[in-house]
């Protein structure tokens, strides 16, 4: 039993970091994208806090998606996906972009977390809904389908 139960753990163990591992080349993943989109009467609902904290997840995703708009607009997706060739070089390009604008992401969140709460919260309740436009406007693309 110790043998199945020691045996069931590194089965575990395996398959829990194997399913960590990224996708080289991969431009844009979905966990820095908005997931829902508001209204202006939900915002006015919610406090300066709260839409601090929109407006910040939303500045993300245009500050991670907005360098590859030109490749696509879907998360996922490689450089083989369109058409170019995975070598060592170019993956390791994306991969450095994406480390970088992680790190300066830090610094846009201590900015936005620092002086946004000094703006009147109709004018976090404007940018929010200005960030979702953008945001609706760059997940269409070019052929209009979201």
């Amino acid at each position: 039993m110790k043998k199945f139960i020691t045996l069931f753990l590194l089965i575990l163990a395996i398959n829990s970091t194997s399913g960590q591992t990224k996708r080289k080349g991969v431009f844009f993943d979905n966990n820095k994208l908005i997931n829902r989109f508001h209204t202006i009467d939900e915002l006015q609902d919610l406090n300066k806090g709260a839409l601090i904290e929109l407006y910040l997840e939303r500045a993300r995703e245009i500050f991670v998606v907005l360098p590859y708009l030109s490749l696509t607009n879907k998360p996922g997706i490689s450089l083989s996906d369109v058409g170019i060739k995975e070598d060592s070089d170019k993956i390791k390009i994306v991969e450095k972009n994406n480390e970088i604008a992680d790190r300066a992401f830090v610094y846009t969140t201590n900015t936005i977390k620092e002086l946004i709460p000094y703006s009147d919260t109709d004018k976090i309740v404007w940018a929010v809904l200005y960030f979702e436009e953008m945001i609706k406007k760059m997940r269409l693309g070019k052929e209009g389908n979201i």
